[in-house]
């Protein structure tokens, strides 16, 4: 039984290509599981809190959020060749999130804090969508 565990999935570039890639991926994941987890529990703060925050359209974009960040997520765990999409949506759809938390917040901490979670997470996902897209350049240009 002589499987390698150590690496998560492998990609035909430069060793040190491959490392700096890694923590960029990790780093990624450990953001989009932090904004499942702020946009599932700045949800259901919305809906304990009722009034404004209950508002559909708010909780609507939380949940979406929460749902993309943690689909992202599992795809990049799985080494999936298709996380760069995943990201991409992700990252505007964290945007979208920022935004409402941000107009909604009116000096509510949980809100204010979600969509900072939010921007990070965007950024993050924005790096992974855009390494792939010029690493596809790279490919055709070869």
């Amino acid at each position: 039984m002589a499987h390698d565990h150590q690496h998560g999935h492998q990609h035909d570039h430069a060793e040190a290509h491959d490392d700096h890639e890694h923590d960029d991926v990790q780093h990624c994941i450990e953001e989009c599981l932090n904004c499942h987890a702020a946009c599932t529990m700045t949800a259901q703060h919305c809906l304990a809190e009722g009034g404004a925050l209950a508002e559909l359209n708010l909780v609507g974009v939380l949940l979406d959020c929460a749902e993309l960040a943690q689909t992202s997520a599992n795809f990049m765990l799985r080494g999936s060749p298709y996380h760069a999409l995943t990201c991409g949506a992700c990252a505007e759809l964290c945007r979208a999130c920022e935004e409402a938390c941000r107009s909604a917040a009116g000096g509510d901490e949980q809100l204010t804090q979600c969509a900072e979670v939010c921007a990070s997470c965007a950024e993050a996902c924005e790096q992974m969508a855009n390494a792939e897209e010029e690493e596809d350049e790279e490919d055709e240009e070869e």
